[in-house]
């Protein structure tokens, strides 16, 4: 097992190098996830303000150039604190928000969909990041943890529209399935995908791999939620074999799966933020990688959310590629 200690790390070692998104989008796909920045249930503002600050400073020290974010993690709180931490962002820095969502006062989550909404959101995150242009805008469409069937082309059409506009740079979606995702590409172009899946949850196996074929992100969020006891049993195994945490090996699992993902683990320490880098870039051994592919089956036992048409939708020849 190779590894490469926290102390060690810089912007050339980072675990899984750089991808690119788009032409003027190469982002490390190491990144970092701000949405612990915010107060306790992503409300408010934190704690230690001046330690949120801290580890923004330090994931842009270690070299990461991918920072996911959304107005709605505080509301306003985390954007507000990166561009407090980080503005002028330097030039190779790419900052990721998501709209279609926003925070109540009780701090649910509701949809914000519309035209007006959007537009409105996207204004926000222009004018609390400091921004002039936002590099990527994901639409949120489903729930946190599974896409909602149903079109999405009157919110993503408004979004394509603000693109048009000189507001965004680039799109994608976030927690959608296959069909969504030809609809989307039948309207803009779509360079990254933002769902749920980790070992345990691998109901997008089939879609990473059409999403790879196109040359499109896929950005996987919650790296170790949803395991039952006999599955966090399993991972605990590997990582004690490892000599490392079960995150490390959670994180490097996803790298090493698709060349196509890109992680954002979120976190509100230095400490933990240098552990998740580092951990990701643990080589698993082919023993580990067929122990932790047992955790949902395997690759060619998982039954996928989306159908077997829908995955070949995704690859037709015809659409937008980046």
């Amino acid at each position: 097992m190779a590894s490469t200690s926290a102390q060690d790390l810089t912007s050339s070692t980072l675990p899984g190098g750089a991808f690119t998104l788009a032409d003027d989008l190469t982002v490390t796909r190491m990144g970092y996830g701000a949405m612990q920045l915010a107060g306790p249930r992503v409300f408010g503002p934190p704690a230690d303000r001046d330690g949120a600050r801290a580890v923004l400073r330090a994931a842009v020290d270690l070299g990461i150039t991918h920072i996911d974010t959304a107005d709605f993690y505080g509301p306003y709180v985390t954007n507000e604190i990166i561009k407090d931490a980080l503005y002028p962002y330097p030039r190779d820095l790419h900052i990721v928000t998501k709209v279609g969502s926003v925070r109540d006062a009780e701090g649910n989550w509701p949809h914000a969909r519309s035209r007006d909404q959007l537009r409105q959101a996207v204004h926000d995150n222009l004018t609390h990041l400091g921004l002039e242009q936002l590099d990527l805008v994901n639409l949120r469409v489903g729930g946190f943890d599974g896409p909602t069937p149903g079109s999405i082309a009157e919110p993503f059409t408004a979004l394509a529209e603000l693109q048009q506009e000189g507001l965004i740079r680039h799109l994608g979606i976030s927690t959608v399935n296959a069909t969504q995702i030809v609809e989307a590409q039948g309207i803009a172009p779509v360079v990254s995908v933002q769902n749920f899946y980790n070992i345990a949850n691998r109901q997008d196996d089939a879609l990473i791999d059409s999403l790879a074929e196109q040359g499109i992100a896929y950005v996987p969020y919650f790296p170790l939620g949803g395991f039952s006891p006999l599955q966090s049993d399993t991972l605990n195994r590997v990582a004690e074999r490892l000599g490392t945490a079960p995150m490390a090996v959670a994180l490097a699992w996803l790298l090493q799966r698709s060349p196509n993902i890109l992680l954002i683990p979120g976190t509100s320490s230095v400490a933990h933020l240098r552990e998740n880098v580092a951990g990701a870039g643990i080589e698993l051994p082919s023993d580990a990688v067929e122990e932790l592919n047992s955790i949902a089956g395997g690759v060619s036992a998982v039954t996928t959310a989306v159908s077997a048409g829908d995955a070949a939708r995704a690859t037709i020849p015809g659409h937008e590629e980046s």
